[in-house]
């Protein structure tokens, strides 16, 4: 009795912490959701340069995460966390807001949610891998699968594989980049907490953005309307800093693999957005691409997730009922 109470209290704390990171990570999403629209906002009719609003933006956000942590007394990182926290800063910080942003000077946002769509399966990859897990085949299948679908999207949309554009590399690029923060920054986070990760990643990066955001203001001094400021100030406060207080807490709480897996519903309101905000043609070939997009990135996902999951309950159940010292 004593050990089947036990499994049940083990089986129910685990539920529930797997339904409170999955819960982060919605709300992570649902700030993240409005970044490709917004971005797009800001390059078209706000008047920005891809390169101020991919780097002033960080720049924002640093000197709002600098603020937190001398507020708040936050001891830094030591020794290789250092390092850990510049490879979260050159995928979330840097890779992706500039690659991005670039991108969006050029692609419709429902075209870059669609493509960005591959970031979940991207993700869980990256969390096998930095994990040394051994998922079953059907998971590379299927992560392949995606993979395949998002490139032939792309390529389609752009008028055939020989039409490939070049903001599509941009994409592609942008997504390795977040995938890997999204990996790496899930796991620091269980260290250092959610929000000082980031806002490490932040700090670090600062120096850099800083002299990008100059360069730029250099080359095009900053012009906008009102509304243009107001989404990059969207992007600067909620995309690249508060956003990911719930994001890495989601991927900390874990598993990454099912936590990434929410990630799915963001292409479909990134494209929401777009046609809400940006009036951009919801065309079938955008939805068809999406769906087939998604659903490989989720079978990939629950391909990963099946194995791991029946083994953790097992082995919490046979370290349940293993005898205490003295046969209690």
């Amino acid at each position: 009795m004593s050990s089947n109470s036990s499994a049940t209290r083990t089986d129910g704390s685990a539920l529930s912490r797997g339904r409170a990171g999955l819960w982060w990570g919605v709300l992570g999403v649902a700030a993240f959701s409005c970044t490709v629209p917004f971005t797009r906002f800001a390059v078209e009719d706000g008047g920005l340069s891809p390169l101020f609003i991919g780097s002033g933006r960080a720049v924002v956000a640093a000197l709002l995460a600098a603020a937190a942590l001398v507020l708040t007394g936050q001891r830094p990182p030591r020794g290789r966390q250092w390092v850990r926290v510049a490879v979260v800063a050159g995928g979330v910080v840097v890779g992706f807001p500039v690659l991005t942003s670039f991108a969006l000077s050029g692609a419709p946002a429902s075209h870059g949610a669609v493509v960005i769509a591959l970031l979940p399966a991207a993700t869980a990859v990256l969390a096998v891998l930095r994990g040394h897990e051994r998922p079953r085949r059907s998971f590379w299948i299927m992560a392949a699968v995606g993979a395949f679908a998002a490139v032939a999207f792309a390529a389609l949309q752009g008028g055939g594989f020989g039409g490939l554009h070049w903001y599509d590399l941009l994409l592609f690029g942008a997504v390795v980049a977040a995938a890997i923060g999204y990996a790496e920054g899930g796991l620091l986070a269980r260290e250092l907490g959610a929000w000082q990760t980031v806002s490490w990643a932040l700090v670090l990066a600062a120096p850099l953005m800083i002299v990008l955001t100059g360069l730029s203001m250099a080359q095009e001094p900053p012009s906008a309307t009102p509304a243009g400021w107001a989404a990059f100030a969207y992007l600067a406060v909620v995309s690249m800093f508060l956003g990911f207080f719930a994001w890495y807490r989601g991927l900390a709480i874990g598993p990454m693999t099912r936590v990434s897996q929410v990630q799915l519903v963001q292409p479909v309101l990134s494209i929401c957005w777009a046609a809400l905000l940006l009036r951009e043609q919801l065309t079938w070939p955008t939805i068809l691409g999406g769906v087939a997009v998604i659903a490989c990135a989720g079978t990939a996902v629950r391909a990963r997730l099946a194995p791991a999951a029946s083994s953790t309950v097992a082995g919490e159940v046979t370290r349940s009922r293993r005898p205490t010292p003295g046969g209690r």
